[in-house]
């Protein structure tokens, strides 16, 4: 990826450039200290005056006022505030009107930007002090004052806080009056320039010691750069938040969100004041001291997946390269390109009108279809459809270009979103809530309507990262999360109507990826890259976890490194320098999947045989307990040396009656209540009773026998006995008072329970359905 730069021979303004604002992708407004606002068509490459300001006025910041309001998109924004060395704030309409000038500042007002919302505008000044002010420009409140001036200010994603220089301190401040206030040393010298991106929830700062650095919300160091050569004067987050811009003297250079360098060029520009991205993130304009506006487009992306290779090479070309037969193909598009995504066999490409969907297959005829909104912000695949995100909505589309659906939650902001924030499977879509960060809503793809009961998905702390499986069973869909402590969670899409458990399988997770054929799941925690072959075994057989993860040293992809993309038994991760490293996992475990989906248990036991691997074994016995063959598991077992599993197992195949063996392995699988109820429903009650005996239940059991009027003896004759073995006298009021004039019988009870099992044989005996073997098989 690199920048594409230019400018006008003779610059069009006298003096030097303060600040750039983009109105379309296409129209740029730009304010010089020779007091002119220049506006710039860059389909025409046109340069047109808008208005010259009085001679007193110096601008200094200018910010377009926010374009979607209340749910309404306008198609280009309408009017801008310009921040003046005289004290004052402007509000100026795209015409060049000065609807209103507002004293602000003792001295000059160095920076001001409305919120995502429209509803309040920040100021800062050389006096220390950071205002709030109505839309029509009414003073609010004074955030703070201190005794140096604010360079440059920026609002949270929520809009509840605002971040401001402070010499070389940055400070978080929320509007709240009694909220703890943030704040931090982060530069060597005066922090000229920051900026807080809405989607990522990153922060960017440049300073006088020459460095641009990258921090989390939290104020902490994800990345530092080398020294510079010149101060660093301007910096700029793309919308998406997956790029940054850095500007300095004769110096502009494109950066990944991660802080390492994709290009960088010199241009003769002086140095680049302000920086501003289009609103489609596809260029950049510059503020440049010598009078030039720069103008710099993003080309040579690239895009990957097997034997393809996809470059951006122009703004409406594509060259696709099949490495395999170093076969080239041109794909020509009528508009300029500004999302692209290639997976699953197919690349989908959104132009600013379009939607363009090729086949792998075939890459002469593309199937094309409009857009509604045209900036697209966010492309996902999965296997049988494909999502786009834009600011109006949230569409799910088929390969054949039809809409299928498009799901809307309450207070949904779609600008917000990213790839870490959406997932989509090919019946799940999983969406993180911005407004409440512990919420994960989850729809049905097909239909868009909320999944199950219609609850969302609520976690006890804040999520930073979502993503579903894909391959198997919709009723077996499963979605993993990291939480801000970064910890790792598994847990189940579907709730029948009871509450799933939320399992943690992992700490220190800080990336993570589903792989794309089998339900395999690997992550980077701390210093070690673990893939978890089978992760459902956390829901069969907790103990047996361990034994299906491979895990290898990570020390050697340095600090904050990424999982890229998870295809076939190949991961992809990229390092904190942005070189790719490519790790190939065992090609067994998918194997075993996909014999294990099609229920081809003796194919899956030679496999493991041929292998002689513990981990395939592990997972082959969790998977022959999730699907219920005791067999295979059996075998499994044994072969990890689980002897009491295998005696347990034997113990479940000796069982008179179906419902008691399928109750036993729910028991197997820790599933107590659902065993209990399946016993219940069958009408065995003392095999209930029984269970809860064993588990040491003792206020179940006595409560089953008492509401069935039945066994209350066997009950409380087993608590007798397990109080003398521990030399302990009953304490428990319920027990004590059944136990009074009641004597225990072993003799009877013995009796009871030999009748209760032959009850269950001669029932099994009198149901024709009932195999012999415990295989029950999808």
């Amino acid at each position: 990826m690199r920048l594409k730069t230019s400018h006008l021979k003779e610059p069009k303004h006298k003096e030097l450039v303060s600040c750039v604002g983009w109105t379309t992708p296409d129209e740029l407004y730009s304010c010089s200290d020779d007091h002119h606002i220049m506006k710039w068509n860059l389909l025409t490459s046109e340069t047109t005056q808008v208005v010259k300001l009085p001679d007193d006025i110096y601008p200094i910041d200018l910010h377009w006022f926010p374009k979607n309001i209340g749910g309404k998109k306008q198609s280009q924004a309408e009017s801008f505030v310009l921040t003046s060395s005289d004290g004052k704030f402007h509000l100026i309409s795209k015409i060049g009107r000065v609807e209103k000038s507002v004293e602000a500042h003792c001295g000059a007002v160095l920076a001001g930007r409305w919120n995502y919302e429209g509803t309040a505008l920040v100021t800062v000044g050389e006096d220390g002090q950071i205002k709030i002010w109505s839309k029509s420009g009414m003073l609010r409140s004074t955030l703070a004052q201190q005794g140096t001036p604010v360079y440059s200010v920026a609002w949270g994603p929520d809009s509840e806080k605002v971040l401001y220089t402070s010499g070389k301190q940055l400070i978080i401040k929320p509007l709240q009056p009694n909220a703890k206030v943030l704040q931090w040393k982060a530069h060597d010298g005066v922090i000229l320039k920051l900026d807080w991106n809405s989607v990522n929830d990153l922060i960017l700062s440049a300073g006088e010691d020459c460095k641009y650095k990258v921090w989390d919300s939290y104020g902490r160091l994800l990345y530092s750069s080398q020294p510079h050569d010149y101060p660093i004067t301007s910096v700029a987050w793309a919308p998406d938040g997956e790029l940054f811009a850095v500007g300095s003297f004769h110096t502009l250079r494109l950066c990944d969100k991660t802080g390492w360098s994709y290009a960088l060029e010199k241009p003769n520009t002086g140095s680049i004041f302000n920086i501003a991205w289009s609103t489609d993130g596809t260029q950049i304009a510059g503020a440049c001291g010598n009078g030039h506006v720069i103008f710099a487009h993003v080309v040579e992306q690239r895009w990957e997946w097997k034997n393809f290779e996809i470059t951006l090479t122009k703004r409406r070309t594509m060259e696709v390269r099949n490495v395999v037969n170093d076969a080239v193909d041109l794909l020509e598009f009528r508009d300029r390109v500004i999302k692209a995504s290639l997976n699953y066999g197919h690349l989908v490409v959104s132009t600013s009108l379009q939607c363009y969907v090729f086949s792998t297959k075939n890459w002469n005829t593309p199937l094309i279809f409009d857009l509604k909104e045209g900036t697209v912000s966010l492309i996902l695949q999965a296997e049988r459809h494909f999502l786009l995100i834009d600011g109006g909505g949230i569409y799910l589309y088929s390969y054949e270009g039809r809409l299928i659906s498009s799901p809307k939650f309450p207070g949904m902001r779609t600008d917000v979103l990213n790839a870490q924030t959406v997932s989509l499977s090919n019946d799940t879509l999983a969406i993180k809530d911005k407004a409440d960060e512990k919420v994960i809503y989850l729809f049905e793809a097909l239909s868009g309507k909320p999944l199950g009961d219609g609850k969302p998905l609520t976690h006890k702390t804040e999520i930073t990262e979502i993503a579903l499986d894909q391959k198997g069973l919709t009723n077996e869909r499963k979605i993993v999360f990291i939480d801000k402590n970064r910890d790792l969670y598994i847990t189940s899409v579907k709730r029948f109507g009871k509450e799933q458990k939320i399992i943690k399988i992992g700490t220190m997770t800080h990336t993570l990826a589903w792989n794309d054929t089998s339900n395999i799941l690997c992550g980077l925690q701390d210093t070690r890259f673990t893939v978890w072959y089978y992760p459902n075994t956390v829901y069969v057989d907790k103990d047996l976890l361990p034994k299906t993860l491979y895990e290898k040293d990570a020390s050697e992809f340095s600090k904050n490194p990424q999982i890229v993309r998870f295809v076939g038994n190949q991961a992809t991760i990229r390092r904190a320098d942005g070189s790719l490293i490519h790790l190939n996992i065992s090609p067994y475990p998918a194997i075993l999947h996909e014999y294990v989906s099609s229920s081809k248990w003796e194919d899956a036991v030679r496999l493991c045989r041929f292998v002689k691997d513990q981990t395939m074994w592990a997972c082959l016995a969790a998977m022959a307990v999730a699907n219920k063959d005791m067999t295979t598991a059996e075998i499994a077992y044994a072969s990890i040396g689980d002897i009491d599993k295998v005696q347990y197992i034997n113990s479940i195949k000796e069982l008179p009656s179906k419902e008691s063996r399928m109750a036993h392995i729910l028991l197997f699988s820790g599933n107590i209540q659902d065993a209990e109820m399946l016993l219940l429903q069958a009408g065995l009650i003392y095999q209930a009773i029984q269970v809860n005996i064993n588990l040491y239940n003792w206020d179940r059991a006595l409560e089953l026998a008492v509401k069935h009027k039945t066994h209350v003896d066997t009950v409380l004759g087993y608590r007798q006995k397990f109080l003398e073995d521990f030399g302990k006298k009953e304490t428990n009021k319920r027990f004590l008072q059944y136990a009074e004039g009641l004597e225990v019988d072993w003799d009877k009870i013995k009796a009871k329970i030999e009748m209760e099992i032959a009850k269950e044989r001669e029932r099994a005996a009198a149901t024709p359905a009932v195999r012999a073997s415990v295989t029950v098989q999808h």
